[in-house]
């Protein structure tokens, strides 16, 4: 069996509100093996993004653990757990999270500049980036020049230019048509068979879950057992 990268143990994570606690994980247990693609399904509010922001270390667990790549993310200071991100974590936003007034090239680079590589070196890194994601010829382009599928591709490019172990991606596809929607998958899937990267993907649509190699469903903010979905899942989605 493959190195477990993500370990979680009885994963708590509760949110206040209104002087109201509202749980959004309970003692999850989740293993992710390096080199897999799991798709994370499940209703609205089952505690999906919540799950894959605390693999991200973009927020804090109420209880219990997360190990990820040999590091428990409990025991790291905030300014530990921003290197570790920026090193270990490629992370893709539904809403592409572009910075309007950069290039393509100038967004794709951002990540780089927390590293020590000098400014042609960080160039070369995006244009690589860009080139394997298909955009070599919009390096100059501005998020506005570009289509709804070629932002989400640079967005990639942009979680991609360090070289990370983990690409996360919170549905990655759920602003775009269908065809770019297509476009976007295969380019994850390519980066998780041809390069071995480990994915994991949050969506709601069958269709773009069936581009993992692993499918694991959450309900009530609880993580199903391997191979159970929701009881009212199949029939809504098939």
């Amino acid at each position: 069996m493959s190195e477990v990268v993500i370990e979680t143990q009885n994963l708590n994570k509760e949110f206040r509100r209104d002087g109201f606690s509202v749980t959004a994980l309970h003692s999850v247990d989740l293993t992710v093996h390096r080199g897999e693609f799991i798709a994370l399904m499940g209703p609205s509010g089952s505690g999906k993004s919540t799950l894959l922001h605390l693999i991200a270390a973009m927020d804090r667990p109420t209880g219990g653990d997360i190990l990820v790549l040999g590091h428990n993310l409990r025991e790291l200071d905030d300014r530990e757990i921003a290197h570790w991100r920026n090193v270990h974590i490629g992370f893709v936003f539904q809403s592409y999270n572009l910075i309007p007034v950069l290039t393509a090239l100038e967004n794709v680079e951002l990540p780089l500049k927390l590293t020590k590589l000098k400014r042609k070196e960080r160039r070369h890194h995006a244009e690589t980036a860009l080139k394997l994601v298909g955009l070599g010829d919009r390096i100059d382009h501005m998020p506005r020049q570009l289509s709804g599928g070629q932002e989400q591709r640079v967005a990639i490019a942009r979680a991609i230019v360090t070289d990370p172990d983990l690409i996360l991606a919170d549905e990655p596809t759920g602003n775009l048509d269908a065809s770019s929607a297509q476009d976007v998958l295969t380019l994850l899937s390519r980066l998780n068979k041809e390069f071995g990267k480990t994915v994991v993907m949050v969506t709601h649509d069958p269709h773009a879950a069936r581009f993992a190699s692993k499918i694991r469903y959450l309900e009530k903010a609880e993580l199903l057992p391997e191979g159970q979905a929701p009881a009212d899942w199949s029939s809504a989605h098939a």
